[in-house]
């Protein structure tokens, strides 16, 4: 049996941990000795030179422009923005594949969203199965599920 401090805790774990590693991405994202990795692209048609070849030795390896660490989502809305082809061009075929997945998602599952959360949670959160079950021991959490709708209800 769950109760709202256990789905509290799990889901302060995700965002936590979510959060980490999109620190990391970014972190590792900005270095020089990555920078083959992230923008193969514009190696091959020439637009970037590798940072490992010039610059001081530290330089090679970390990035030392701070301000760079401090706007680096800035790409997520002009990614956002930009036309497909464009960002085909910019990016790759990847890039483009991977924001179009996610726009359809969001295009499925906000207005899911909305239906569940305006018409399932209050049938399931009204009905009183689960109270007069004996021998179940439930919380208020469990009130939300499928299992506390009478079978065959309307």
């Amino acid at each position: 049996m769950a109760t709202i401090k256990d789905i509290g805790l799990a889901a302060a774990i995700n965002i936590f941990s979510a959060f980490i590693f999109l620190m990391l991405f970014a972190i590792l994202r900005l270095q020089p000795i990555n920078d083959r990795v992230y923008f193969p692209k514009w190696y091959f048609k020439g637009i970037r030179s590798s940072p490992t070849c010039s610059g001081g030795f530290v330089g090679k390896f970390v990035n030392c422009d701070f301000n760079s660490y401090l706007r680096f989502l800035s790409w997520m809305p002009a990614a956002l923005k930009m036309p497909e082809l464009e960002l085909i061009d910019h990016a790759g075929l990847d890039s483009a594949a991977y924001i179009r997945i996610y726009l359809l998602g969001l295009k499925i599952f906000a207005p899911l969203m909305v239906l569940s959360l305006s018409i399932l949670v209050p049938v399931n959160w009204t009905d009183k199965t689960l109270e007069h079950l004996k021998d179940v021991t439930f919380s208020n959490i469990d009130k939300l599920s499928i299992s506390n709708v009478a079978p065959r209800s309307e």
